[in-house]
């Protein structure tokens, strides 16, 4: 077998060697020492150079993370993109053992870091990367163990995400589809940017060692299937999917099928570059009277389906830095002055689809400043909201099956939230 790493090492920010775990014998500390240290003397700043570095028949591949780094060598010629998801997920482990991952907090549990690096990694391979899984045989206590443990199913069968055993008495499926609306207008009204970010998002609380099943409103499915599309299709694009989706069986017909870990996870997420039409549009207008004050008027409109409602709106209107004596009414929900943001803050909790609104504030500005150092901030204004039952994408959960050896009938919950990602409008 050829593409195994060499040596893992954990670095502090002056190059030093911290921790270390010799898995093949032909990379040692000190030569990681001595290229980590040139790096950084060469760089000055390491965060600039890239993950990969080569030198004298190495290849170095490293993350940075609070004051240390974590670095894997290899004299093979190994997969790189692998063994840096490894240093993340690895980050990930230690943070869930030590709550903080710093230098200080390695020093404190040495003896624990060696037991991880030991059973994550063997001769160099990635192995078992699940925390809740190598929680229950590594504890973070492990000096005061008296019996030698045996490890968990998990480490042993093909799915390392879950333990075998496991029982409920109510048997529930949770799935959110969760949508970010990431929008960019310029000060003509002209859309710069727009797409759309979505997650699935699951929460299972099931017993045994249960098959799921789930069917969305594919397009490349459906008419694979021979069937007729009613309603609105989707083209999925930029999928990424948790370890437990079996990807033969995706890319052959399209079927999400996988066995789901215990508790919360993300089943898949998606990115839809597609013109988005804003859900929620804000015009603004600025009159200044001469040096002594400004007027803004604010008008917002929800371009939504009436039967839908935006809550807990959070508007947020950039103000001059000078301004003073805030007088502010709204015609929906209420406004406030942040001076610590140089902003007007307009909440609305529920904002009715189809539905338009005003504000109108009036601000005092000291005149002892001229007309030209009192040039209007271009800061845009932004938003944030969130919209239930509601999706920009179309998407749709079509089927969610459950199938588990007992035949227990699960409860599965489906819901669907539209939420601003980044969304601003440059209209001042």
């Amino acid at each position: 077998m050829t593409g195994a790493t060499s040596a893992l090492f954990i670095m502090d920010i002056k190059g030093q060697c911290l921790l270390c775990r010799d898995y093949r014998g032909d990379v040692s500390s000190l030569q990681a020492e001595h290229f980590f240290s040139k790096l950084l003397a060469n760089e000055g700043d390491i965060d600039a150079h890239g993950p990969v570095a080569y030198e004298d028949g190495v290849a170095y591949m490293f993350i940075p993370h609070n004051n240390i780094y974590l670095m894997t060598a290899a004299r093979q010629n190994c997969n790189a993109a692998s063994l840096l998801l490894f240093l993340h997920r690895l980050v990930e482990v230690f943070k869930y053992y030590f709550q903080e991952l710093e230098e200080e907090s390695l020093r404190d549990n040495f003896v624990v870091v060696y037991e991880l690096l030991d059973e994550m990694m063997d001769f160099g391979y990635p192995q078992y990367t699940e925390a809740n899984i190598l929680s229950e045989f590594i504890k973070t206590d492990a000096y005061r163990m008296e019996l030698t443990q045996r490890p968990p199913m998990a480490v042993t069968n093909a799915v390392s995400w879950r333990s075998e055993g496991i029982f409920y008495k109510k048997n529930e499926v949770f799935l959110d589809v969760v949508e970010h609306v990431n929008l960019l207008v310029n000060s003509s009204g002209q859309i710069l940017r727009s797409d759309v970010a979505g997650a699935l998002k699951m929460r299972t609380y099931l017993s045994g060692m249960p098959e799921c099943k789930l069917g969305l409103n594919d397009r490349v499915l459906l008419e694979a299937q021979g069937k007729s599309i009613k309603g609105r299709a989707i083209d999925l694009d930029d999928i990424k999917f948790h370890q437990c989706v079996r990807l033969a069986r995706f890319e052959s017909d399209r079927t999400i099928s996988f066995i789901p870990p215990d508790g919360s996870f993300d089943l898949m997420t998606y990115r839809l570059s597609t013109k988005v039409k804003p859900l929620i549009w804000v015009e603004a207008r600025v009159e200044r009277h001469a040096r002594s004050r400004v007027e803004i008027l604010v008008k917002a409109r929800s371009q939504f389906r009436e039967r839908s409602s935006a809550n807990d709106v959070v508007i947020e209107v950039p103000t001059p830095y000078d301004a003073t004596n805030p007088r502010i009414k709204t015609s929906l929900g209420s406004a406030k002055y942040a001076p610590e943001k140089d902003a007007m803050l307009w909440k609305i909790k529920s904002f009715p689809g189809n539905k338009e609104c005003m504000l109108g504030a009036e601000f005092k500005l000291p005149s002892i400043i001229s007309e030209e150092e009192s040039a209007d901030r271009k800061a845009p204004i932004s938003l944030k909201f969130e919209i239930p039952y509601f999706t920009v994408s179309g998407i749709q959960v079509r089927h969610l099956k459950v199938i588990e050896k007992s035949g227990y009938q699960p409860l599965p919950w489906v819901r669907y939230i539209t939420m601003a990602g980044e969304y601003e409008l440059r209209l001042i």
